[in-house]
């Protein structure tokens, strides 16, 4: 398989087409709530393939040279060599021996990261509704924030001269990555930081903090192995998983600040004042003028409740 994952062309359109179908379940004809729901489900997904396309896309621009990708990643191999970090050389060469397992790694570099999200947001829009608008805005902010600093090329460890590693993938034929421009992918030179690890600290987090199932913390084997993949395959540093959780960590902290804020705004209204900025919005009857359906319109989002249909 030449290509294991969507371009950002690809992934663009197919964000075009789920706002499209969107848009046509929820208003066409004579929606019922659980139709309403559907089309939601599907902008969602849209959201996200517009949020991977923005990042693959991303890693074609570039604010300063390429030319100065290979330094800028030899900065942090060197980085990582004085603060006595473990060589992701040695990390790699105990899969170089196991081709299906260098194979496996492969396929959970290109398609797990992606995959699990979309199954998160999926399970917290249908069945934890209340916690999906922090999840989707964390994970708006951190792609935004690793997308600014992607703009700043850096080369990956695989990439690098000298560093003894293995395009793990190219060697398999399962590069997930584009055309060599002047012997060096152009679109691999995003690898600070690393979104796969940002991603996937993001799905562990949102699990454990939602679910009341004693068997959430399984969840931490995705990170766990998204991480160790990540370095195998040469596709990262230790020190871009280390700023994608940075990152994460910021994101969150934004998040926190804004709501103290929000609070703190509520608390000086006077009594019987507009409970938001934007005031109060009365409940909708009906979708699309069709009884049967409540649509309640809230800061975070929409709520459709059934009445009867």
């Amino acid at each position: 398989m030449q290509n294991l994952t969507l371009s950002w062309q690809s992934a663009g359109a197919v964000a075009a087409v789920a706002y499209g179908a969107s848009a046509a379940l929820r208003w066409a004809g004579s929606p019922s709530a659980r139709r309403v729901n559907v089309g939601l489900v599907v902008r969602e997904l849209g959201t996200v393939l517009a949020l991977f396309a923005a990042w693959q896309f991303a890693g074609q621009l570039s604010v300063m040279s390429t030319d100065g990708a290979i330094a800028r990643g030899q900065a942090i191999w060197s980085a990582e060599r004085w603060l006595h970090l473990p060589s992701e050389a040695t990390a790699q060469g105990w899969v170089l021996p196991h081709p299906l397992l260098a194979q496996a790694a492969n396929y959970y570099y290109a398609s797990m990261h992606f995959g699990v999200m979309i199954a998160l947001l999926i399970w917290l829009f249908l069945r934890h509704r209340e916690a999906y608008p922090w999840v989707r805005m964390t994970l708006v902010l951190v792609t935004a924030g690793s997308l600014l600093i992607q703009l700043i090329p850096v080369a990956p460890p695989r990439l690098l001269p000298g560093d003894g590693m293995l395009d793990l993938a190219s060697y398999y034929n399962q590069s997930v990555y584009g055309s060599t421009l002047g012997g060096l992918q152009a679109d691999s030179y995003s690898a600070m930081p690393s979104v796969h690890v940002a991603w996937c600290v993001l799905v562990a987090v949102a699990v454990i903090k939602v679910s009341r199932s004693r068997w959430r913390w399984l969840v931490i084997v995705h990170p766990v192995l998204t991480v160790a993949v990540v370095v195998v395959t040469a596709n990262h540093f230790w020190l871009d998983g280390v700023a994608a959780v940075a990152l994460l960590l910021l994101a969150y902290l934004v998040q926190w600040q804004a709501g103290r804020i929000h609070r703190a705004f509520l608390a000086r209204q006077p009594e019987g004042r507009p409970e938001t900025p934007l005031g109060p919005r009365p409940a909708r009857v009906g979708v699309s003028g069709t009884p049967g359906a409540v649509e309640r319109q809230s800061v975070t989002g929409t709520e459709v409740t059934a009445t009867g249909d």
